[in-house]
């Protein structure tokens, strides 16, 4: 039995690489990827309308590292398409090498991207995996050199497709044909790619540059401020982000919250001073339902103690100025 290995987004061009496979009567195991920056939720619900099996990897400690020092640069974000891409196909790479597959797969699309998926850049992709002459894009196959596991017979060429550029006609045609009306948006699962969260992570990569997964996390909740001692306040917007924020805190952080008003709960990550915790208190304050005239109560807990301290809220006209 033929196997092959397909990477899984969830968006439209991954199901519809994994329905070319799948018609030649070749067993897929699809794959999909959990990092700080994207998850695997739409794989997880695509994987049940292919009907395939599907295994997840966290791959978040290494693609840490490319997204600090991407050996071919960022795209327009700070989104480091190619050594993430080539990153993949090696992970990949390695299940299939476990899995006794034959073949690695994606529905990446010869010319749809301009800068991650030209020409050069998908021979890059496939030369920096470790896995060059395993690699399929059944999408745009009969436009690309031809791979070993062509040669071999395992997989027809010729059912292959020859899809170019940046119009989707030919997919949404695949998509009817194949009858699939649910799927994600195409690069909308990346946060490296959001322009507000990649200005944060500029900003953290200079001023924190050994953050870790966690801090990754934290960047893409609530607001974020930077005060002159160097530390890190984050504040909800909502309780939304106030949810998330107790959901991934840590002993050591320091948590905040308005005591008499509805207010945004605010958290220094990993401990703060004195100056940090009145800071953040103020901060909570001006976003709070309090008066903004008033002395107000402010209640924070660090490990497993607790305090109460009055503050004045932070002046709007000066809230700017630290806010990242």
């Amino acid at each position: 039995m033929v196997k092959g290995i397909g990477l899984l987004s969830g968006g439209l061009d991954s199901i519809l690489a994994i329905k070319v496979i799948q018609e030649q009567g070749i067993y897929v195991i699809a794959v999909s990827f959990v990092t700080p920056f994207f998850g695997s939720k739409n794989a997880e619900k695509a994987s049940k309308i292919l009907g395939v099996e599907l295994r997840i990897l966290d791959i978040s400690d290494v693609h840490l590292k490319i997204v600090r020092s991407p050996k071919y640069g960022y795209g327009k974000a700070m989104n480091p398409c190619i050594d993430c891409h080539a990153l993949m196909f090696h992970e990949a790479g390695k299940l299939m090498e476990k899995e006794n597959a034959d073949f690695l797969f994606s529905g990446e699309v010869l010319g749809e991207r301009p800068m991650s998926q030209n020409f050069r850049a998908l021979m890059r992709v496939s030369e920096e995996s470790g896995y060059k002459d395993y690699i399929i894009r059944p999408l745009s196959a009969r436009l690309l050199p031809e791979t070993l596991p062509e040669k071999q017979g395992k997989v027809d060429r010729e059912r292959l497709l020859s899809i170019r550029g940046r119009s989707r006609k030919p997919q949404m045609e695949l998509a009817k044909k194949y009858g699939i009306t649910e799927y994600a948006q195409p690069a909308g699962g990346c946060l490296l790619t959001d322009p507000m969260y990649s200005r944060r992570l500029r900003e953290i990569m200079e001023k924190q540059p050994d953050f870790d997964k966690r801090d990754a996390e934290l960047l893409a909740i609530g607001r974020h401020f930077r005060i002159g001692s160097g530390e890190k306040i984050i504040v909800g917007r909502d309780q939304t982000d106030n949810e998330k924020l107790l959901a991934i805190k840590n002993d050591g952080d320091v948590i905040l919250d308005v005591i008499d008003y509805p207010s945004p709960i605010a958290m220094i990550p990993n401990g703060g001073s004195e100056e940090a915790i009145m800071i953040a208190g103020s901060i909570i304050a001006l976003y709070s339902d309090a008066p903004k005239n008033d002395k107000i109560k402010v209640i924070y807990y660090y490990k497993d103690k607790s305090n109460i301290i009055l503050v004045s809220p932070f002046p709007k006209d000066e809230i700017d100025k630290i806010r990242i």
